[in-house]
């Protein structure tokens, strides 16, 4: 038999264990600290919701209805244009692939430069690193309305506004990358007595070259969506026929080119995985 003992606690002592152990009691202070910035976030929200008056979308679910049917309801498919389809859907591709490809290579010599193990020179290595921020910090569809203004409508517009974009961003993952590489083996190279540039080549660049090419990859299949909003803005490709099948409320060819180009992503990224396997020693599934 187990006899249960109860002791009684005085105010007094449980007072003196609050003061000895304030940390283990909840206080007002505590509790405001740990729901406020809940309450704040969900007061947020719902004046969020009547801010951008979202009783509206329900006020006109009947538009909405009628919408979605003509996405989903294919009708006189064969006056369809399949051959403008499916050429605006290569030139997409053209530009996502021919875009990140020249966004790799100048990233693969940009990248080394914002490296702190590379250049160990501060001033020089800061100005790399914010010019690095300027081509980052303008979004990609700002440098398509820049380089359409700049060289007019079409593919190459879209090219140079994912070169400019992607040599931002995989610079600066291409750096981190670097820096974080084995100095042990760099230290090998550099005892044979080998350059600068055979020591990057030889100690930098097999340990990277897996990260570089995973990373480029999946910027490839990220273009390839990108291309098709930059088409939009005038940049070529499948962009531009869908904002025209829009505009002459084709919805059900509108649904018929995204799902293309959803088909196009899935393609890209199994073929990525067998790259990416490929060039990191295993068979990805």
């Amino acid at each position: 038999m187990t006899l249960a003992i109860v002791t009684a606690v005085s105010d007094a002592e449980i007072a003196e264990i609050r003061a000895r152990h304030p940390g283990v009691f909840d206080t007002p202070g505590k509790l405001i600290r740990r729901w406020a910035p809940w309450a704040v976030a969900v007061l947020y929200v719902f004046w969020s919701l009547w801010y951008f008056d979202i009783a509206r979308f329900f006020e006109t679910s009947d538009r909405v209805l009628s919408l979605l049917r003509a996405f989903v309801v294919w009708e006189d498919m064969a006056n369809w244009q399949y051959a403008n389809i499916y050429r605006g859907i290569a030139e997409t591709l053209a530009m996502a692939f021919l875009g990140t490809l020249l966004g790799t290579i100048g990233a693969l010599f940009v990248g080394f430069m914002a490296a702190r193990n590379i250049v160990t020179f501060a001033p020089l290595r800061q100005v790399v690193r914010r010019f690095l921020d300027i081509l980052r910090g303008i979004d990609q569809l700002v440098w398509g309305l820049v380089f359409v203004r700049a060289v007019g409508l079409g593919p190459l517009a879209g090219v140079l506004a994912i070169f400019v974009s992607d040599v931002g961003t995989l610079s600066k993952l291409y750096s981190e990358a670097i820096e974080n590489i084995d100095r042990k083996q760099v230290e090998g190279v550099k005892s044979t007595g080998a350059g600068p540039l055979q020591v990057i080549r030889y100690g930098y660049i097999p340990q990277v070259l897996p990260v570089f090419i995973s990373q480029s990859l999946y910027f490839l299949e990220s273009n390839t969506r990108s291309a098709t909003i930059l088409g939009i803005v005038g940049a070529g490709g499948i962009g531009m026929i869908i904002i025209e099948r829009f505009r002459a409320s084709l919805y059900d060819q509108v649904a018929f080119v995204v799902l293309n180009v959803l088909i196009l992503i899935f393609a890209i990224d199994w073929l990525s995985k067998r790259v990416r396997g490929w060039a990191i020693g295993t068979q990805e599934r």
